[in-house]
C-alpha cells in the first residue's frame, strides 16, 4: 500500500490547491478586474440568478409562401437565359401550407420547351399544378416542403445561438421541442425587451425597386379603402400579419407583381407607431440578405450619425451593380422585415459592393444601440421562419437568492448530521471520511467550473446525492476493515485488504448510476441535462475520494504500518 504514496500525496496537494484556488472567486465575490489569477466563477442557472424562460412557435406558412415567389423569379430568369419570354403571375395561397404561383408566357408555343427546361433545373424544389394555355402554376415539392421543415427548426436554434452569443448572455439554453418549437432560457439576462428584440427579429434584409408610377394619392386611396373593411394597424399586432392583411385586402387594386410596404416612424419613448409611409414594391426581390457578407456600424461624419454600413459577398456584388446600372433613376427600397428603412434614387450604377442603412431621428445613444442590434441580427443571420412568443416567463433574482439560501441551509443541516454521525460511529476513521467528503464537494464544484457547466436547483441535488454516494463508498470500505480486524488482522493490512476488496462494490454502484446518468443527460432536456451533468462529475470525484484519497489519508494515519491499533 505503501507503493506511490509520495507521488499521490502530491497530486492530492496539487488537486487541492488547484480547487481552492478556482472556487475561490465564486465563494469571495471576486471581480474581473482583481489581481487574483482565476477569473471564472461557477455559472447559475435561470432558477438560481433569474432571468428570462421562452417557448418560440415557427410559422412555416410565410416561409413556404416566400420560397414559392423566389422559385418563380427563379424560373422566370431561367427561362429568359434559354430564350423564353415569360412574366412572374399571380400567387395562389388559398391552402396556406401549400401556396402556389403561376408564370405567364409571352407564346403559347413556348409552353413545352418551357415545361421541360423547369423539369430539368427545379424538379426538386418545384412540382407542376396548373397547366392551361399560356399559364404554368407550380407549388413546391412534397419532398422539398418536408426539407423546409426539418432544416427551418435546426437554422433557427444556430442563428438564435449566434445571436445571443454577440448579445454576451452566458451559458444559453436553446433547445428543440417536438418539430415547430424552440425553449430559450437566458440566464441573467436583465434588458428583457431588447433580447427578445434581437431573438424574435427575422432580419430578412430585401432590396426591391419602387413603383413611382403610382402617385402618392392612390396609395393614401387605396388604404383608406382598406381601413374601411377594418384592416388597420393596431397596437401589439405583429408586423408581419398586417403586411399580409393590407396587401390581400388590395390584391386586386395592386399592379400585378407589386405589394405595398410600409416605412414605420415609432415614438422612441413608447414603441409606439405614429407614422406609415407607404410604398409599392416588388414582390419578389432581386438581391437579398442572403449575398452579405458584413455588417458594421459607421458614424456620419457630416451628420454625426450612426448608420449600418453593408458589404456584399462577390456575387452579391455583381448583382447589386446589375440592377443598379439597369434601373438608373428608380427608387431602391431598403427593406428590413417589412420594413423600409430607406428608399434612395439611383443615381448611377453602383459598383464595390457596399450599401448602407441609415436610421430614423431620435437621440445619439439610442440611435447608435438600434444601429448595433441591426448589425448584430444581420452578421447572425436571417431566421428561415417566422416565430412566434408562445410563452414568456421572467424569473426574477429574489427567487434565485431564495433558493440558493435554502438550499445552502438545508445542505448544511444535512452535511453537519451525516457527518457527526460518521464521526460518532467510526471514530477517527470518521474524521477521516469527513474530510474525504468535503473534498469530493470541493472537487465537484472546481470540475463545474472547469467544464463551464450550469448549476441549477437540479445540479444542487445532484451535489447532495454525491455527498449520499462518498459516504455510501465509505461505509462500504470501513465495515471491509472491520471484519479484517475481528478476524485477527493488524491494523495496516486490515485497511489494506479492506480498500481492496471493497473497490469492485464501490465501483459496480458508481458505474450503473454513471450509465442512468449518462441516459439523463443523452435523453433530457434543462434542468434534467443540469442534473446529469452534476451526478457525472459527482460520480468521478466520489470514486476518487472515497478510495484513492481516503487511501492515502488512512497511510498517514498509520504511518506506514508503525501505529498499532486503529480508531474505527
Amino acid at each position: 500500500m505503501a507503493k506511490g504514496w509520495l507521488f499521490r500525496l502530491s497530486l492530492l496537494t496539487v488537486l487541492v490547491l488547484a480547487s481552492l484556488m478556482a472556487v475561490a472567486p465564486t465563494f469571495f465575490n471576486l471581480k474581473q478586474e482583481s489581481s487574483f489569477p482565476v477569473k471564472s466563477k461557477i455559472n447559475l442557472g435561470l432558477d438560481l440568478q433569474g432571468g428570462l424562460y421562452m417557448v418560440l412557435g415557427i410559422d412555416f406558412n410565410k416561409v413556404y409562401r416566400e420560397e414559392v415567389i423566389s422559385y418563380a423569379r427563379k424560373a422566370v430568369a431561367t427561362l429568359k437565359e434559354s430564350g423564353i419570354e415569360s412574366t412572374v403571375g399571380t400567387l395562389e395561397a388559398t391552402d396556406p401550407m401549400d401556396p402556389r404561383h403561376s408564370i405567364v408566357l409571352t407564346k403559347e408555343t413556348d409552353r413545352e420547351l418551357a415545361k421541360e427546361k423547369l423539369r430539368e433545373f427545379y424538379n426538386y424544389p418545384l412540382r407542376l399544378t396548373l397547366d392551361e394555355g399560356n399559364t404554368l402554376q407550380y407549388g413546391l415539392g412534397r419532398d422539398y416542403l418536408r426539407e423546409i421543415e426539418d432544416t427551418a427548426l435546426s437554422k433557427s436554434i444556430e442563428v438564435i445561438r449566434n445571436r445571443i452569443d454577440e448579445f454576451g448572455v452566458t451559458e444559453p439554453e436553446i433547445i428543440s421541442q417536438g418539430t415547430d418549437r424552440i425553449v430559450v432560457q437566458l440566464p441573467g439576462v436583465k434588458d428583457i425587451t431588447r433580447a427578445k428584440d434581437l431573438i424574435g427579429r427575422t432580419a430578412k434584409l430585401e432590396f426591391k425597386f419602387v413603383n413611382d408610377e403610382i402617385s402618392p394619392a392612390t396609395l393614401n386611396e387605396w388604404l383608406e379603402k382598406a381601413k374601411k373593411a377594418g384592416v388597420e394597424y393596431k397596437k401589439g399586432e405583429r408586423w408581419s400579419d398586417y403586411i399580409s392583411a393590407i396587401n390581400k385586402n388590395l390584391v386586386n387594386d395592386l399592379p400585378k407583381g407589386y405589394e405595398i410596404a410600409f416605412s414605420k416612424t415609432l415614438n422612441k419613448n413608447t414603441n409606439v407607431v405614429t407614422d406609415l409611409e407607404p410604398y409599392l414594391v416588388e414582390v419578389g426581390a432581386p438581391l437579398t440578405g442572403e449575398e452579405l457578407q458584413e455588417a458594421i456600424v459607421r458614424i456620419d461624419q457630416q451628420q454625426n450619425r450612426p448608420y449600418v454600413g453593408l458589404e456584399f459577398k462577390p456575387q452579391g456584388a455583381k448583382i447589386f451593380e446589375e440592377i443598379t446600372g439597369a434601373n438608373i433613376g428608380k427608387r431602391l427600397a431598403i427593406v428590413l422585415d417589412g420594413n423600409v428603412y430607406s428608399a434612395p434614387v439611383v443615381q448611377g450604377r453602383i459598383a464595390g459592393g457596399s450599401a448602407q442603412i441609415t436610421l430614423g431621428a431620435g437621440d445619439y445613444n439610442s440611435t447608435m444601440m438600434e444601429a448595433r442590434d441591426l448589425a448584430l441580427v444581420l452578421r447572425a443571420g436571417a431566421l428561415p421562419v417566422e416565430l412566434v412568443f408562445e410563452e414568456q416567463r421572467v424569473v426574477g433574482p429574489s427567487l434565485g437568492a431564495d433558493a440558493i439560501e435554502r438550499a445552502q441551509m438545508a445542505a448544511l443541516v444535512g452535511a453537519f448530521l451525516v457527518l457527526s454521525f460518521m464521526c460518532f460511529y467510526y471514530k477517527m476513521s470518521g474524521l477521516i471520511a469527513t474530510v474525504t467528503i468535503v473534498l469530493n464537494v470541493l472537487f465537484t464544484l472546481s470540475s463545474l467550473i472547469l467544464v463551464g457547466a450550469t448549476l441549477s436547483l437540479p445540479g444542487i441535488a445532484g451535489i447532495a446525492l454525491t455527498v449520499g454516494m462518498a459516504v455510501d463508498g465509505n461505509i462500504l470500505i470501513y465495515e471491509r476493515i472491520r471484519e479484517e480486524l475481528r478476524a485477527g488482522m493488524t491494523p495496516f493490512e486490515a485497511v489494506r485488504t479492506g480498500f481492496e476488496k471493497a473497490f469492485w462494490a464501490i465501483a459496480d454502484a458508481n458505474i450503473t448510476t454513471a450509465l442512468a446518468g449518462l441516459c439523463l443527460l443523452n435523453f433530457g432536456t434543462g434542468p434534467v441535462r443540469g442534473f446529469a451533468v452534476t451526478l457525472l462529475i459527482g460520480i468521478c470525484t466520489t470514486v476518487y475520494t472515497s478510495y484513492f484519497v481516503s487511501k492515502v489519508l488512512f497511510e498517514i494515519y498509520l504511518g506506514q504500518g508503525s501505529k498499532k491499533s486503529l480508531s474505527i
